[in-house]
């Protein structure tokens, strides 16, 4: 049967199943699973619709498999057809083996001065791994509780497999590193005591090392460099049973955490037209992607990774939905986000928010109900497209992270932009319908610094990664306060670490989504490397010894402060109270002074009052004075301290401090509880957050 394609479970053995328009003859070759041996070939002899495809009587699960495909070697012509090469099934749910770097994986001869014109005769099989036959009943048989969250609520920690777990000191040497090791209960209860909700994990799909990285002796940490749109990366697994991921998301749902995807539908590990070839070059290669209209021999590169998927091909779009419905239905995640994802939405003329892909997501039955994010950029023409994507999506928000980057740092002339990410950047995203939710905020991510090196340099140290220093940001919005890298000096420390407090109550205070990066609650460092892709080393492995507890203390109090009071996940953008007692946002100067055109303007203000009002109770149906809670926050990111003055506000007032990022030195408790004289002193580089209940309205409760 053609359908559905890659290697699938039969009552009489196992169904294979292809696509490729422009081959020719396509061979199932099988494996002996010892020695991993080509012991048998079959020819597939149907063929339907250009998916060739049939039934091998007796195979069971476990059988190893891969294929050769027949056709034109001509690259001057976008083809690149060679049998002495097998191919991995696109379908595959399981590799089994290493990646062994050789040139006999390339299908051209490396060594001839014609390049890729040439053609190789390498067999490549002792080299390859080998796709496995699974059954995937058995796999959804695993239980998993859903989750009901809806996105607004969400407190997402982005982190990686092998980082997060490869030094915990509780786990068995086995599971570090792996899928076992994230759902192991000491490093579950890590994360639910520090209040998160979500996981969102860097590519787990399957991943090769690129060429370049091993010639230098160096590796593709981070995983975008996808080889299996379907199989668990093979490191990831402590066992050989890839029913371990949905293990994993089956103990992450009974904490009550989801779990999200980082994918790379935008390129393979392929490369450019020198690359290896692995499977799509060898199985159709001009269906499989975007070629130079005028010259097919190079490939469109908008990905900067030298190849781009070519989405808008009716089988390639198939492909990746059934890989989304996959990781959904089979193995239990909650959500993706998109790597590059502008590259997902661009036709043949252009970006658009009703592309191919984006239609073919949100009418999807299953698809739709899931969180789907974006990376709403890449590099290539009219790439950068942050809030023009559909309403279905949330969009990774550089511009909040340069934003506050730059606010905190006490640029001048930010105050106002300041105040739009913080509301949640309607500017942004309200014009098609989107709430604050659409907007995924964040201050440091897995690209760039830590938020320790975020206040610890100022140039990026990226020399170990063999690139003299030239990859990675050039602008990083960074201070180091007065000394370049670690110090001893008590002074710029304590404003190191005050800053740190700083970056993290804003963004759990901010309207939108927060994304916190792994490490950044425990004073992580990565050494000042801002593009630490290829450093699979202890400085990129989270160090469960060196952990700045009081830090993580002060993280899991702000998260408490957000999941108890829903004003801060509202789920519309707020501008004016419709009523009294309604939601609202409102903003005053540091004398209590409502916030006029002149006072926005002020170029070197960098101090702002403001107070969010909502109901406590989100569930209950009508707002009443008795559930209107309100937050005020003081916020001085100015070098010098500075005199606030409360608002005089008729409904609100015994406002009490909840919160704070001053220094350890002892704040007058009793001045911030009493309210005498509605003054109060906020050192340099600081801000206070604090509560008051709705008072002083008399209603008809008829």
């Amino acid at each position: 049967m053609p359908y559905p394609l890659g290697a699938n479970l039969t009552e009489n053995g196992v169904n294979f199943s292809l696509f490729s328009a422009n081959a020719t003859k396509v061979i199932l070759c099988i494996f002996d699973p010892i020695s991993q041996l080509e012991i048998a070939q079959y020819i597939l002899t149907h063929k339907t619709h250009h998916i060739w495809h049939g039934e091998l009587t007796g195979a069971k699960d476990g059988l190893l498999y891969g294929y050769r495909v027949f056709g034109p070697y001509q690259p001057e012509l976008g083809h690149r057809f060679n049998h002495h090469k097998l191919h991995l099934d696109p379908y595959a749910r399981k590799l089994v083996g290493e990646l062994q770097h050789s040139h006999a994986l390339y299908g051209y001869d490396v060594d001839d001065a014609s390049a890729d014109l040439s053609f190789s005769q390498q067999d490549n099989a002792a080299f390859m791994p080998k796709c496995a036959v699974v059954d995937i009943e058995r796999i959804k048989a695993i239980p998993i509780a859903p989750i009901r969250r809806e996105l607004n609520h969400s407190i997402i920690y982005e982190t990686h497999v092998k980082g997060f777990t490869k030094l915990h000191p509780d786990l068995p040497r086995e599971m570090c590193g792996t899928f076992a090791g994230l759902s192991h209960p000491a490093v579950v209860e890590y994360l639910t005591q520090l209040g998160i909700t979500a996981i969102e994990l860097l590519p787990v799909h399957a991943f090769f090392d690129e060429p370049f990285l091993l010639e230098k002796k160096l590796n593709n940490y981070w995983g975008y460099n996808t080889a299996g749109f379907f199989a668990p990366h093979p490191q990831y697994l402590a066992s050989d049973d890839i029913a371990e991921f949905r293990h994993m998301v089956s103990k992450m749902h009974q904490a009550g955490v989801e779990v999200i995807l980082d994918v790379v539908y935008n390129h393979t590990a392929e490369g450019n037209h020198l690359g290896p070839s692995y499977h799509f070059k060898g199985i159709d290669n001009a269906s499989y992607y975007r070629l130079m209209p005028n010259e097919p021999r190079f490939y469109i590169n908008d990905t900067g990774c030298g190849n781009t998927l070519n989405v808008n091909h009716p089988q390639v779009l198939m492909l990746i939905m059934d890989s989304l419905r996959y990781w959904v239905e089979v193995m239990g995640v909650d959500g993706f986000r998109f790597d590059l994802a502008s590259c997902l939405g661009r036709e043949n003329y252009g970006f658009d928010p009703g592309s191919g892909f984006f239609d073919a997501l949100m009418q999807d039955p299953t698809l739709c109900r899931v969180k789907l994010i974006v990376e709403p950029w890449d590099i290539g023409p009219g790439g950068y497209q942050l809030g023009n994507y559909p309403v279905v999506f949330s969009e990774w928000n550089d511009r909040y992270r340069d934003t506050m980057r730059r606010f905190w740092r006490g640029d001048n002339g930010i105050l106002s932009e300041f105040a739009k990410r913080f509301h949640g950047s309607s500017d942004f995203f309200e014009h098609n319908g989107r709430g604050p939710a659409a907007s995924i905020n964040f201050i440091t991510s897995h690209d760039g610094y830590t938020l320790h090196d975020l206040v610890s340099y100022q140039a990026k140290h990226n020399l170990a990664n063999n690139e003299d220093n030239r990859d990675g940001h050039q602008e990083n919005f960074s201070c180091h306060y007065g000394v370049e890298g670690e110090t001893e000096s008590s002074k710029i420390n304590t404003v190191r670490s005050r800053q740190k407090r700083n970056f993290l109550a804003t963004l759990l205070l901010s309207q939108g989504v927060p994304m916190l990066l792994s490490g950044d609650e425990a004073g992580h460092t990565q050494q000042g490397n801002n593009n630490a892709y290829c450093q699979d080393t202890p400085d990129n492995w989270f160090n469960w010894q060196a952990i700045d507890w009081d830090l993580v203390h002060f993280t899991q109090e702000l998260i408490k402060l957000r999941k108890h009071y829903p004003l801060l996940c509202h789920k519309e953008f707020i501008h004016q109270p419709e009523a009294l007692f309604d939601n609202g946002i409102a903003w005053f100067n540091k004398l209590g002074e409502p916030m006029t055109k002149t006072l926005w303007s002020e170029h070197h203000c960098r101090t702002l009052t403001v107070i969010v009002t909502g109901n406590l109770l989100e569930a209950e149906v009508g707002a009443i004075p008795e559930n209107t809670q309100a937050l005020m926050l003081f916020i001085n990111a100015d070098e010098q301290q500075q005199t606030f003055h409360q608002p005089n506000l008729i409904h609100f007032g015994h406002w009490s401090c909840v919160l704070h990022t001053q220094s350890d030195t002892q704040i007058d408790v009793a001045q911030t509880q009493a309210n005498l004289d509605g003054k109060f002193y906020l050192q340099p580089r600081s801000l206070m957050i604090f509560h008051s209940h709705f008072q002083g309205v008399e209603h008809d409760r008829s």
